[in-house]
């Protein structure tokens, strides 16, 4: 976590400020006045950003995206609350207290850091363990718990996993077992995948296995 970049967009002064308490010293701290700028690099570097944001503004409201980042939005009291529905976007009212930011941003790197380390690449999927889904794109699909063991055992390996190897780590079954639970289940999931992915090919085999 010690690694995770904060940077901060329109208040050069409260940057300022928390560098020189050393209130976060463990973190590398930006400071950004360039607003498409700052959230390019919260996008695709996973920052932790804080905006101030005031009426003149506006702008910013059109360009923000609640993606893939956790981000603390800084308001007057003239601006709606609440305009952001995310476990990882915090909002805080001006004016505000230095204990108030550092409850928000711990609270938030946090989730952040849970949500981070329930989320599994496979390929060109996102699965979410904790939700139970997998992700492509904007589609996402429900999976069941089984589903979702099966999954994360194809995302540590490289290499075919047998079907006694499936029945070991995901039913703990013998792998005597006179049983059609790996194939059946495995038919199911190809065809969820293929009804909401279009992808007939998610789930290969080969003579020493499955693997994706």
């Amino acid at each position: 976590m010690s690694n995770l970049t904060i940077s901060v967009f329109g208040n050069k002064i409260f940057l300022e400020i928390i560098d020189e308490i050393k209130l976060f010293s463990k973190f590398k701290i930006k400071y950004y006045d360039n607003l498409d700028l700052c959230i390019k690099d919260a996008e695709n570097q996973n920052f932790l950003a804080i905006f101030f944001v005031s009426k003149e503004h506006e702008v910013f409201f059109s360009k923000y995206r609640t993606n893939n980042f956790p981000s603390i939005l800084i308001v007057k009291p003239s601006i709606p609350t609440n305009m952001y529905s995310s476990e990882l976007v915090e909002q805080l009212n001006m004016p505000f207290t230095i204990l108030e930011f550092e409850k928000k941003t711990i609270s938030l790197i946090a989730k952040y850091q849970f949500q981070k380390n329930s989320l599994i690449q496979l390929n060109d999927y996102i699965v979410d363990k904790n939700e139970r889904k997998i992700k492509k794109n904007n589609l996402e699909l429900q999976l069941s718990e089984k589903e979702i063991n099966f999954l994360i055992l194809f995302s540590k390996s490289n290499e075919a996993i047998s079907r006694n190897s499936v029945l070991k780590n995901v039913w703990n079954y013998s792998s005597k077992s006179e049983t059609h639970t790996v194939e059946t289940h495995i038919h199911r999931l190809r065809k969820k995948i293929l009804e909401k992915f279009g992808d007939n090919n998610f789930i290969k085999n080969n003579n020493k296995g499955y693997y994706i």
